[in-house]
């Protein structure tokens, strides 16, 4: 096992080189420092996966008593809720288990009922249309749409689109959204207390839309046009810390970043909606100008991170392994548009706390996830993860991350495109806990 983890943080290592690169953006004394951070940070994943191993050695111990899970799709028929349901329904014979013809699309509808903190009771209607676009099948094209509704009358809706055009080796991604939210605040940094929280109100639209080309295999180089838009800004008068920051930040009720921004992705995951094995790696360089209707000029360097590998390696079980890091690099953004946990493109990141929880001009986040399955005919699985967040404003006042974790089932929506429906238990400090509900995986 400790082998395991060593090899783990090596993996790290490997992907260290090319983060440096993309930190050369910024001074050297931050990139000293960012350095600095992130071996702090691999030390802690070294512990993380070390928990989550152990956790789950029942579940290794039956890997290497010579289970050969990466099989068990051809040993025995692949099931999905819709079997269980409607067994022999037209298009969807659970007797010719989970083999594909034609290249979709795959559809996936759920309702699904939710509580947390932040919104109590919530019902929403989730969907995942997966599809092929090309006959080589070399990755899942997909589109979200979701929409939701809380006992607190909060709403909103997203619609996010990841397009593989395989022969025009082209990649298109979307996401937009509108929410009505009335929310909380807790101000800057991780110092903050639950007691602290200032009621806050907005209408948000985002739209983001991004080309890529392939530039060789599974890299690709694009731009995109970034756009948030809060409006109808309603917050508590209540004097303190959280209202002077917000106020620094947030000059009157309403606020514009737009902005056109240059990425580079590489992504080797076959299919993004339930990764089995690869890599994903994302950089985004943003300047929000005035030019295109932005309230001020300023910057932010986004990273993402993400690599699975089966473990056992015989087993169907993954561990995966996401790092998140969202800089603001230069000028003054509106309050609502700096990092904050839970805001990122898919809202995933802080299971555990609601979004909003912990915010800051630069974020840094890891988290760690075990996904192993629970029947043979992989109808249902569970997971565990634990992550940590950490919110700063310079690089020499960066404070003890902030720890989260929980565990949860995955149910099979839909076996032709490998996807789940994720019900999970998140807790953190301060009591903060609640469940989370995605259709797909979380990352």
């Amino acid at each position: 096992m400790l082998y395991f983890v060593h090899s783990v943080v090596d993996q790290l290592d490997k992907s260290h080189y090319y983060w440096y690169s993309f930190v050369k953006l910024l001074d050297d004394t931050q990139i000293i420092t960012f350095d600095l951070a992130l071996q702090g940070m691999k030390r802690q994943l070294h512990n993380t996966i070390a928990l989550i191993l152990w956790l789950l050695s029942s579940q290794a111990a039956y890997g290497k008593a010579g289970y050969d899970g990466a099989s068990d799709s051809t040993k025995y028929r692949q099931k999905d809720v819709v079997d269980i349901f409607r067994k022999g329904s037209v298009g969807h014979n659970p007797d010719k288990g989970a083999s594909m013809k034609g290249n979709g699309p795959f559809i996936s509808i759920m309702p699904v009922i939710g509580y947390s903190l932040q919104s109590g009771l919530t019902g929403a209607i989730v969907s995942n249309t997966s599809f092929y676009t090309g006959e080589s099948r070399a990755k899942f094209s997909n589109l979200i749409l979701n929409g939701y509704y809380s006992q607190y009358h909060q709403y909103w809706f997203t619609a996010n689109s990841n397009i593989f055009l395989e022969r025009q080796k082209i990649h298109l991604f979307g996401d937009i959204r509108y929410y009505n939210f009335p929310t909380q605040t807790f101000g800057f940094g991780t110092q903050s207390s639950m007691s602290d929280a200032l009621d806050i109100k907005y209408s948000y639209l985002r739209f983001y839309q991004y080309i890529f080309r392939e530039i060789m295999p599974n890299l690709f180089a694009g731009i995109g046009f970034n756009l948030d838009h809060h409006w109808n800004i309603r917050v508590d008068s209540i004097p303190g810390k959280v209202l002077n920051d917000l106020k620094k930040y947030q000059k009157s009720d309403h606020s514009s970043s737009s902005g056109v921004s240059v990425n580079v992705m590489f992504d080797s995951r076959q299919n993004a909606v339930n990764p089995g094995n690869g890599s994903y790696a994302y950089f985004q360089f943003r300047p929000n100008m005035t030019l295109l209707g932005s309230d001020s000029n300023w910057q932010s360097v986004m990273i993402d991170l993400r690599h699975y590998f089966h473990f056992p390696a015989s087993s169907r079980n993954v561990l995966a392994i996401w790092n998140y890091d969202n800089f603001t690099t230069r000028g003054i953004p509106p309050y609502l548009d700096i990092p904050s946990i839970g805001w990122d493109y898919y809202s995933n990141t802080g299971r555990g706390y609601i979004p909003g929880r912990y915010t800051g001009r630069n974020f840094l986040y890891l988290e760690s996830e075990y996904r192993f399955a629970l029947t043979r005919n992989g109808l249902l699985g569970g997971v565990v993860f634990v992550n940590e967040e950490s919110f700063f404003k310079n690089w020499s006042n960066r404070r003890t991350p902030i720890p989260g974790g929980g565990l949860g089932i995955r149910i099979k929506i839909n076996k032709f495109s490998n996807t789940n429906l994720a019900i999970d238990y998140g807790f953190g400090e301060e009591g903060s806990r609640g469940f989370f509900f995605n259709l797909g995986e979380v990352f």
